[in-house]
């Protein structure tokens, strides 16, 4: 009688997913990552808070306390500039100048051409129209300065007060407006911060923007000052409203000045409840662009502002990722906001300013956390009843748990998570049949991972050498049932068997040294299920 000797060897370890018997793999890969961005405030965050300056005033401060409170050891002094060069226009084929008044047009020999209240639409050939019984006029050599008569200039429709010098840039014109500094002050405000707002934050306001403007003068341009927010953005007559006019009479002339010199009065929206300094966000340093406590922002509505829920593969398209982005951290400053955000990749880490990423992204401000929820691919095949490990990332958020769904529609909580101080996170879970699974948080969730579930199958030791049997978990009565041995490199069927009511099975085979497997197909929801090898001697 032959003597059969049978050791019982593991099953290979498959990736969820792959087929069943594929090869190890010892770590889970990392899944898709969703970014939950909170924050505080809104704007670079240096010099003066608008809603804190609205606070202050809400709260009986003067302009000069609010200006002083934000741009420590300044003064307010005086301004000599009168007029300023406001760039509107350029690379444009054709402008088109107009008034409801007649108006003039002066070139560049000082030759005055008086311009009935009609539109003239100009192309860089600068001819202006002829007056009626005079030959035609040839090109003006320019620039052409447009000036009001008793009503206001317009530029393509939009009313400016002052003048307008239009110039040549080869086969396109650039257009300027001549303006005092009131009228151009007057045309920023109502654009910087509402008009309904307390007076004393209006002129806080105007004083601000004049001080900005006449520190951040272009150099080496004919101009003094875009009309956007390169400077400030400047929108004319029509940006202007009776109470920001207003403020800006009021305070005429008055800048804020240190150590003799208009200051570089940078101001934003909303603090978050702190300023920055300069220094951390610009990289310079001023001694009066220092962080300071702002509690008046708390009745900004972006004080506290999130989550915003972001996806991997936005981070990596409008950041110009070059891997897929599969977490993300920031190196803070001093004042909390974030100097610079490292994203880790499945090729590595990068890094890059913090403001580069917050303009990329539409975020408020770099004041800003950044919470990660990740659910990694286990590295082990699912197996009905038995455990699996799951793994991932659950970082800067509340109450994190694993959930599942049938159909990816209904979901449901199923384990809590183990956190590691790093916000990693695991548990392990017995899964009954094939689902998704996702890590969530309120408002918020991984993206889904289908895990495909196998029957638990075994060969159990045979009776005797015409025999072998097993059982199948969940029993999955009528389930047909492979016994395969392995011949060379692949294994072939060399017996057929029915699961019974108890989940068992029993061939008939003509056992011979080798090794064998029980293969059920996939059924019920359930994936392939295929047995550990035995292994037969004799």
């Amino acid at each position: 009688m032959r003597l059969l000797a049978l050791a019982l060897v593991s099953s290979a370890l498959v990736l969820v997913g792959s087929p069943a018997g594929g090869a190890q793999q010892s770590q889970p890969a990392p899944g898709e990552a969703v970014f939950l961005v909170s924050g505080h405030g809104w704007g670079h965050g240096v010099g003066m808070s608008q809603y804190g300056a609205y606070g202050m005033a809400r709260a009986g401060k003067s302009y000069a306390q609010i200006l002083a409170y934000f741009y420590p050891g300044t003064q307010l002094g005086k301004t000599a500039t009168d007029v300023v060069r406001v760039l509107l226009e350029e690379g444009r084929p054709t402008l088109t100048i107009s008034s409801a008044e007649p108006f003039s047009a002066t070139d560049a020999t000082g030759e005055k051409t008086k311009l009935p209240a009609a539109p003239v639409v100009l192309t860089p050939k600068l001819k202006l129209p002829n007056p009626k019984g005079k030959p035609a006029q040839a090109p003006a050599p320019g620039p052409l300065v447009f000036t009001a008569g008793k009503s206001p200039l317009s530029l393509d429709g939009r009313p400016y007060r002052g003048k307008l010098e239009v110039t040549t840039q080869g086969s396109f014109l650039r257009a300027v407006n001549v303006v005092k500094t009131e009228a151009y002050v007057a045309g920023v405000v109502a654009g910087e911060m509402p008009h309904t707002w307390p007076a004393e934050a209006l002129k806080a306001q105007a004083i601000a923007a004049r001080s900005y403007a006449l520190s951040h003068l272009v150099k080496g341009k004919p101009y003094d000052l875009y009309s956007d927010p390169r400077s400030q953005v400047y929108g004319g007559l029509s940006s202007e409203r009776p109470e920001t006019t207003a403020a800006a009479r009021a305070t005429a002339g008055q800048v804020v000045l240190y150590g003799g010199k208009v200051a570089s009065t940078f101001y934003f929206s909303s603090s978050g409840g702190r300023t920055a300094s300069s220094a951390d966000v610009f990289g310079f340093a001023e001694p009066y662009l220092v962080s300071r406590p702002d509690p008046w922002d708390i009745l900004s509505p972006y004080h506290q502002w999130g989550p915003i829920v972001i996806g991997a593969r936005t981070i990596q398209s409008k950041l110009g990722v070059q891997n897929r982005v599969i977490d993300a951290s920031g190196v803070p400053t001093p004042s909390g906001r974030l100097r610079s955000v490292t994203f880790q990749t499945i090729a590595g880490p990068t890094s890059m300013p913090a403001t580069l990423v917050r303009t990329a992204l539409g975020l408020r401000s770099t004041w800003m956390s950044i919470g990660v929820l990740r659910l990694d691919r286990p590295p082990d095949q699912a197996v009905y009843g038995t455990p699996l490990q799951f793994s991932g990332v659950a970082r800067g958020l509340q109450s994190p748990v694993l959930s599942s769904s049938a159909d990816g529609v209904a979901w449901k909580p199923v384990s809590s998570l183990d956190r590691a101080a790093d916000g990693s996170v695991s548990t392990s879970v017995r899964p009954k049949a094939t689902a998704r699974f996702r890590i969530q948080v309120a408002g918020a969730s991984s993206p889904a991972l289908l895990v495909s579930v196998s029957s638990w199958v075994r060969l159990a030791q045979p009776l005797d050498p015409g025999k072998l049997g097993g059982s199948v978990q969940p029993k999955l009565p009528g389930a047909r049932v492979s016994i395969e041995r392995l011949k060379g490199t692949a294994w072939a069927a060399v017996a057929r068997a029915t699961v019974d009511a108890t989940g068992a099975f029993q061939a008939r085979v003509r056992v011979v040294p080798g090794s064998y497997r029980a293969r059920v197909p996939a059924t019920n929801g359930l994936a392939e299920g295929v047995s550990p090898t035995i292994t037969v001697t004799e």
